[in-house]
């Protein structure tokens, strides 16, 4: 189509055009430029004033419970996933032979406390009645005594009145009746001291034999000794067993959550095999492997923003708890020889803590975490 006036006076000069859009590219590039520069001078802000680390994940005390003793298991109560209580029971192993050995031992108790009543009641009654008969003869004894006493008196005046009456007789002023009758009484006397004597000796004798019966309390003392000694003995062994018993309930040392099971309803484990794994929900922190060079930076109590991988839409925030005392090197399963001689110098990293606010998400052990902590405040 042929060109008119007035459209030809309406377009722009081709150079107008052109200086346009040289203008609208230098500005594009100085933005670009500014944006560059911006982001360059943020990043070394950020270096200098924080430590970014990828190689972190969340950590938690992951805790093994095996079994204590063989056996079979009865019953399995929980299941993976579950939220378990301090002492809660988690599994039940056979325990029927065990408790059967308790009850025997709970039985040769009772018989030797039966045994120890029986003894303490004997020893009661013969120390009463050998205290008694002791008490008894020995006043016999003091009576004896007393008695023997006034008889030697009455027999020094029965000896005294015959040597009188023998002396009148011999005058003639008594008769002889009389000197006989003085004559009898101090028979009669003799007489009765030997009596008296003679039940003195059989009250020391009686006392002797006392004496001896109560020897026998020694020897029934000897035997509840031995009692008390067989008693601790078997409550000892009473002791283990029940331990044995409760070693057969596998109980949450704490609580947490169920992990894993390792075991089956009805298997037979032995003694240390692992039974389950758990660890406690409400104890988690970030585990974060930092570069040697950056640990100068460092220091308890930095701040930290967290980022989570599984909620990148969510900030978390953090503070440094502990940093390691070695690096991860150190705690690999497979040493680093280095035989030829040749050497590659690496940077090690060094384990540190960081303390994590939830803020109320659902955060498991494993995760993969990126930590930016904030080395201002050292």
């Amino acid at each position: 189509m042929a060109e008119t006036p007035e459209t030809a006076a309406a377009a722009p000069p081709p150079a107008r055009r052109g200086g346009a859009m040289r203008r609208l590219r230098y500005l594009a590039i100085a933005l670009i430029a500014l944006a560059a520069l911006a982001y360059g001078a943020r990043e070394v802000w950020d270096r200098f004033t924080h430590v970014h680390e990828y190689d972190a994940r969340i950590k938690a005390n992951m805790v093994t419970l095996a079994s204590k003793v063989d056996g079979v298991i009865l019953e399995l109560a929980i299941e993976e996933g579950d939220r378990v209580e301090a002492g809660q029971v988690l599994a039940r192993l056979d325990d029927r032979i065990p408790k059967l050995r308790v009850q025997g031992l709970e039985a040769q108790l009772a018989g030797l406390e039966a045994e120890r009543r029986r003894l303490l009641v004997e020893r009661g009654v013969m120390d009463a009645q050998t205290s008694t008969r002791m008490r008894t003869r020995e006043s016999g004894v003091q009576a004896s005594r007393a008695g023997r006493s006034v008889l030697l008196a009455d027999l020094d005046l029965a000896r005294s009145e015959l040597r009188r009456a023998k002396a009148l007789y011999e005058r003639r002023v008594v008769s002889r009746q009389a000197l006989d009758k003085a004559s009898a009484r101090v028979d009669r006397i003799r007489a009765d001291l030997k009596k008296v004597d003679a039940e003195t000796q059989a009250a020391r004798a009686q006392m002797a034999e006392a004496e001896a019966e109560r020897q026998r309390l020694d020897v029934i003392d000897s035997e509840l000794a031995m009692l008390d000694h067989r008693t601790a003995r078997l409550q000892a062994e009473l002791d283990q067993q029940r331990v044995d018993v409760d070693d057969r309930l596998l109980r949450a040392p704490g609580g947490g959550l169920i992990d894993r099971i390792f075991v089956e309803q009805g298997e037979f484990v032995n003694d240390g095999q692992r039974m389950l794994l758990l660890h406690d929900p409400d104890d988690l922190w970030i585990e974060a492997n930092i570069k040697e060079t950056e640990l100068s930076r460092l220091r308890v109590g930095q701040a930290v923003a967290v980022s989570v991988d599984a909620y990148p839409e969510t900030a978390f925030t953090g503070t440094v708890e502990r940093i390691g005392s070695t690096t991860t090197a150190n705690f690999a399963l497979l040493p680093a020889p280095n035989p030829s001689g040749n050497f590659t110098k690496i940077t090690q990293r060094v384990p540190v803590r960081i303390g994590l606010e939830r803020n109320g998400m659902t955060l498991l052990p494993g995760m993969m975490v990126e930590v930016n902590i904030d080395v201002r405040d050292r």
